[in-house]
């Protein structure tokens, strides 16, 4: 499979030369980060009442007041999968005064 020289490409590519078979379905995390709080648990309210069967997680982060908010949709990580959530997570996130901070997937080990 060919993919696109940039930032989701080369992430896929790594994910594919890990031996993950981009062609099923997988748990995907993306992340999106807030100032607020109330943002933040705002936006995972949201989630949660739409039909994206999503997985929500609210916790701080890492650095001094800004609080992050991963959701895990199980999803096939085709190139155009990644890239159709990633702008939709950066609409939603912009919505409650946040943005979107990129995508992953949790392996075991």
């Amino acid at each position: 499979m060919t993919l696109p020289n940039d930032e989701h490409g080369s992430i896929l590519a790594e994910m594919q030369e890990a031996g993950i078979d981009l062609s099923q379905p997988i748990d995907v995390v993306f992340y999106q980060l807030f100032e607020q709080e109330d943002n933040a648990r705002a936006l995972a309210a949201d989630i949660e009442q739409s039909d994206m069967q999503a997985s929500v997680k609210v916790h701080a982060d890492q650095t001094p007041g800004v609080w992050d908010v991963d959701c895990t949709i199980q999803m096939i990580p085709s190139y155009e999968n990644i890239v159709a959530m990633e702008e939709k997570f950066e609409k939603l996130a912009r919505k409650f005064d946040g943005y979107n901070d990129g995508w992953g997937v949790e392996c075991d080990g």
